[in-house]
């Protein structure tokens, strides 16, 4: 059942969201109190993981129309649309279907109403009232109501909503905790995060707290408890390794009386030590990975999962991991996150980005990568690698993305030589702004149409260019069509260069034989160009790639250390004639094309 976006109105800062669709992963960028947590807030209720959750006039109605409030009960507060697989639509039908009327003496008996192929499910919930279900694609009246709500009660994804991640892992006194569970009448949500935490763990091996304070009041109910809790250790264990892969992590719960303490030990250090001991980043992951295992049923599927500002207490190679995390969690989950760190901002993923802007103090949702308040965009640029004045800067220049930096180096220096010898080179008014790869252009191509700039990409002529260049064209040239003024231009170098290959990056603006001459003196091998395969691709990289794969036992080719050795032969040239043959023809073509395109 994939989750297809939601609207939230009449909530806190929220007058009325519109409606945000949702990605797989959809992360959600804004400043701080723009009102991230209300719109999460809203649409938790929804269809919680955790009981007893209600909208309450008092607290959530919004305080510059509080005249409302009093007629606040049957305002709608969230709507939210999951649409059915094949499966659930059948799943749906033959639970909620209602029989066809027994035909009458005489008369040709009903057809059954044929199954429809697409189905969604909307859910929608006010202040006052429970959520309720409507059903979207089968006949009117095929389907009984209280049956949908009951199948939809134990078939829609649950929402699991985790903000406070936060976990000291101190020692828990057993007895205070099952007396303050008592003191809130079992209402976890009352209890700080540190003891939902504990008691999830509890309930992760299974192990109820009062049996288990009772247990350790008998030398025979102390030795069941320790097989309790050396089980608990080895399933906590194993269910933190399905998302933490930066190293091996065993847990160890110890018991001595009432008071639990939590042990972390590293697989190549051997030594326990207390979590509490561990670092906060490390701990918000224990965290994360245990209040998910806990709302998943260790199952990690079927849960639209809302995170607030998850990698905020980890460095950067622990966020990009973490986004990696989200990655693979995404085939069976659905996952809408808040943030305003860059690194947590996926530059191969431009869909996935939501603004969240405070517009007349109300939330204001942008389904795009700009916005014209300055908080949201800082997160934008610096993930861009720009500052603000860079990002003026280039708004009064003619912009071209390029895939990377080497593709900025070889450009500029062929454009310099070729200038310097009076042929074209690429125009003084083109700026090239490189990318990070081919995957990540569209999210540059987006931030420059979006703030009107004078634009276009340079992608190679491959599998990346050609997937990158669909993206771009699905999700932004239609606003580009619907502003006349305005202008995006989409460059494959292959045929910008005048090749003949299937297969063109920025290495074979040079001859095969000079690539493969670079590659022997970076590798101090004696590849010849015979020695190169005939069949799949004919770009240069992917051809010397195979042989030092086949032959040679190298893992990949290191682009890098070959251009390194090309830079040392640019620093030798001085015009163009002392260039290559083939990378003159190949680089006037290129710059005749880029400067023809931004004429």
């Amino acid at each position: 059942m994939k989750f297809d976006g939601f609207r939230v109105q009449n909530f806190r800062n929220i007058l009325d969201s519109g409606w945000i669709d949702a990605n797989q992963i959809t992360a959600f960028v804004g400043q701080n109190e723009a009102g991230k947590s209300n719109l999460f807030e809203a649409l938790y209720v929804l269809n919680p993981i955790l009981p007893d959750v209600e909208y309450l006039p008092n607290e959530d109605w919004p305080v510059d129309r509080w005249e409302g409030r009093k007629d606040a009960e049957g305002q709608r507060v969230c709507d939210a649309s999951f649409i059915l697989g094949d499966s659930e639509i059948a799943s749906l039908f033959s639970t909620a279907r209602v029989p066809v009327a027994a035909p009458v003496e005489g008369e040709e008996p009903t057809a059954e109403p044929p199954m429809p192929t697409a189905v969604s499910l909307n859910l929608a919930k006010w202040y006052g009232f429970d959520t309720e279900y409507e059903v979207v694609g089968f006949p009117e009246g095929s389907l009984d109501e209280k049956k949908i709500a009951a199948w939809a009660a134990t078939n829609v994804p649950k929402f699991v909503y985790i903000r406070d991640y936060e976990m000291s892992g101190a020692q828990v006194e057993l007895d205070q905790l099952y007396q303050r569970l008592t003191n809130a009448g079992g209402k976890r949500h009352q209890l700080s995060n540190e003891d939902q935490t504990i008691l999830i763990i509890l309930d992760l091996a299974n192990i109820d707290l009062k049996d288990f304070i009772q247990k350790g009041t008998t030398p025979e109910g102390r030795t069941n408890r320790s097989f309790d809790k050396r089980s608990a250790s080895k399933y906590l264990t194993r269910q933190f390794s399905e998302l933490w892969r930066q190293k091996e992590v065993e847990f160890n719960i110890e018991i001595d009386g009432p008071t639990l303490n939590i042990f972390a030990e590293d697989a190549n250090i051997g030594m326990p030590v207390r979590l509490h001991r561990r670092s906060t980043g490390f701990r918000w992951y224990v965290s994360f990975a245990w209040k998910f295992t806990h709302a998943t049923k260790g199952d990690f599927k079927n849960c639209v999962l809302l995170l607030e500002e998850p990698g905020v207490h980890l460095h950067f190679t622990g966020q990009r991991d973490l986004l990696t995390v989200f990655d693979r969690l995404a085939a069976n989950n659905t996952i809408l996150y808040t943030t305003h760190l860059a690194s947590m901002v996926d530059l191969a993923h431009p869909e996935r980005v939501r603004i969240v802007e405070s517009r007349d103090n109300h939330l204001s949702i942008t389904q795009g990568i700009v916005s014209q308040q300055k908080e949201p965009m800082a997160v934008i640029e610096q993930s861009l690698g720009l500052t603000g004045d860079q990002s003026g800067v280039l708004g009064n220049r003619q912009v071209l993305i390029v895939e990377g930096g080497d593709d900025t180096v070889v450009l500029n220096k062929l454009s310099g030589l070729l200038k310097s010898s009076g042929k074209e080179g690429l125009s003084d008014r083109v700026y090239l702004w490189p990318a990070h790869g081919a995957q990540k252009t569209p999210m540059y191509a987006g931030f420059a149409i979006g703030h009107g700039w004078d634009a276009g990409v340079l992608l190679d002529s491959d599998e990346a260019g050609n997937d990158a260049k669909t993206k771009i064209t699905e999700l932004y040239l239609p606003k580009v069509a619907e502003d006349k003024g305005q202008k995006f231009r989409t460059i494959m170098l292959g045929k910008a260069a005048g090749s003949t290959k299937t297969d063109f990056a920025i290495e074979d603006m040079f001859a095969d034989s000079f690539y493969v001459d670079c590659v022997n003196k970076a590798y101090g091998l004696a590849i010849k160009i015979d020695d190169l395969p005939q069949d799949g691709s004919d770009m240069i990289t992917k051809r010397i790639e195979q042989v030092l794969k086949s032959r040679y036992g190298h893992p990949r080719l290191d682009k890098r250390t070959v251009m390194s050795e090309m830079w040392k032969r640019f620093d030798t040239w001085k015009s163009a004639d002392d260039l290559p043959k083939e990378a003159v023809q190949h680089a006037e073509k290129a710059f005749k094309a880029i400067n023809a395109a931004f004429e």
